[in-house]
């Protein structure tokens, strides 16, 4: 083959792997609800020629918004960014960081995984003033900044995780139209969530829907339930100390939020079915309560994932609507979100994949995602019109009115706790064991773990 062919065919494949204009969901310039200007700065950095490699959990649809994101970063420098997803990602991850072949970027769904690479030292410290960006830019900054803080393998803690796509797990789903009828109010607060609670059963009617069933994960909403309680009625340190199992199972502390979900849950006024049927109702059936005449209940705590499971064709912000699952005025602990999210963390010396990084601080970066589906964001910076539809719009909000946000405890501590005991725990407890006897025992198998 003659050089001139060689060049003709690097050239080709150079064209192939980067995105032009004409590759871009959103054509620069013509829309107002973007911060172009945001995306016109990139073009100051020059990475033609350049390749980074992304491996992440999105496959298919997903895969198709994360890539049309990653299309404004190499039409800008002129990048080939080569987005791979997996299915099975928190195991490839680590076979290909200890094999010595890991990609520039990975995206952790998980900040523990990431955590652990960062300990074994195979991520790389995220580069500049990142962790003091994130901070004061992000809503509840700092609560981002400690969430990509680990220690490394000299065990000196540092900025190896940036924050990008969040998910919002604080919400109350109702039907506006129950509420009417009924002369009920959205609470905005927890003491006038309680209050609500109990006027809905002294009207004859049952306030609550609430299902742990999830084959052998059954028992997981009930962790979100406590994560929640334990934000609303203690500090944000005592939430990251007890999922660090400083501050044990056991604890009175602990021990009172799990109480806190029990006072709505083992009261059979307050549950449809009654407390009994709370750990064998399956949580996809659990919210259909919601929309039965007359109404089985009133409210449902649950993801932002749930309407997936409400009937079909129900149209959420007109046939079903959430609020923000309220704190205690009287505790002054703000207003803090449980949540989870995705983490990019750098796996090699490529400085282009810092410059990556850099491009997640862009408006642009969060908008072009955000005008589509599946996508929030705690950035200060973007135009919220941006949201491809109110709904989604209306959780940002929440994120961008929180005072703190800590990660789902349970997917924080070890698996055989987060993912083992404190669901069983739970159910138990929902089916009349103590919280004193739930802890100890939760505790008791934490202890074994070495």
């Amino acid at each position: 083959m003659t050089k001139t062919l060689l060049a003709s065919v690097a050239t080709l494949a150079l064209c192939a792997g980067a995105a032009s204009a004409q590759d871009l969901k959103f054509t620069p310039g013509e829309d107002a609800r973007f911060n172009w200007a945001s995306y016109d700065a990139l073009k100051s950095v020059d990475l033609k020629g350049q390749t980074i490699t992304v491996l992440g959990p999105w496959l298919g649809p997903d895969k198709i918004l994360v890539e049309s994101v990653i299309a404004y970063f190499e039409a800008a420098t002129g990048a080939d960014v080569q987005y791979s997803g997996s299915d099975s990602f928190e195991q490839q991850i680590v076979i290909d960081a200890e094999a010595g072949s890991p990609p520039d970027v990975a995206v952790f769904p998980q900040p523990g995984l990431a955590a652990d690479l960062a300990k074994k030292g195979h991520l790389r410290p995220l580069a500049g003033d990142t962790a003091a960006w994130l901070a004061e830019n992000y809503a509840a900054g700092q609560s981002w900044a400690d969430l990509g803080t680990y220690p490394g393998k000299d065990g000196t803690p540092a900025l190896y995780a940036f924050p990008f796509k969040a998910d919002v797990k604080s919400l109350v789903w109702y039907v506006p139209e129950n509420f009417a009828d009924a002369g009920y109010e959205v609470p905005q607060t927890m003491e006038e969530l309680k209050a609500l609670t109990e006027q809905i059963a002294a009207d004859g009617s049952t306030p609550w829907c609430i299902g742990l069933g999830s084959g052998g994960a059954t028992g997981w909403p009930a962790t979100d339930w406590v994560e929640d309680m334990m934000l609303r009625i203690n500090t944000p340190a005592d939430y990251d100390a007890w999922v660090k199992n400083d501050l044990k199972f056991d604890d009175p502390k602990v021990l009172a939020a799990i109480d806190e979900f029990g006072w709505f849950a083992r009261n059979d006024k307050f549950v449809a079915g009654g407390a009994g049927a709370v750990a064998s109702t399956d949580f996809r059936d659990s919210p259909k309560g919601l929309f039965t005449s007359p109404p089985q209940c009133y409210m449902h705590r649950q993801a932002s994932f749930i309407p997936s499971f409400f009937p079909e064709g129900t149209v959420v912000g007109q046939d079903a609507d959430f609020f923000y699952f309220p704190s205690y005025a009287g505790k002054d602990l703000g207003q803090p979100v449980l949540g989870a999210g995705t983490m990019f963390a750098v796996l090699s010396d490529n400085p282009a994949a810092q410059e990556f990084i850099n491009f997640l601080k862009t408006p642009i970066a969060h908008e072009v995602w955000m005008a589509q589906s599946g996508f929030l964001t705690p950035y200060k910076g973007v135009n919220t019109d941006a949201y491809g539809d109110p709904t989604l719009r209306k959780m940002g909000d929440i994120l961008l009115d929180a005072t703190s946000f800590r990660f789902d405890g349970s997917d924080l501590m070890p698996g055989a706790i987060g993912a083992g005991v404190f669901w069983t725990g739970m159910v138990d407890y929902a089916g009349g064991k103590s919280a004193a006897e739930v802890g100890a025992a939760i505790q008791k198998t934490w202890d074994t773990l070495k």
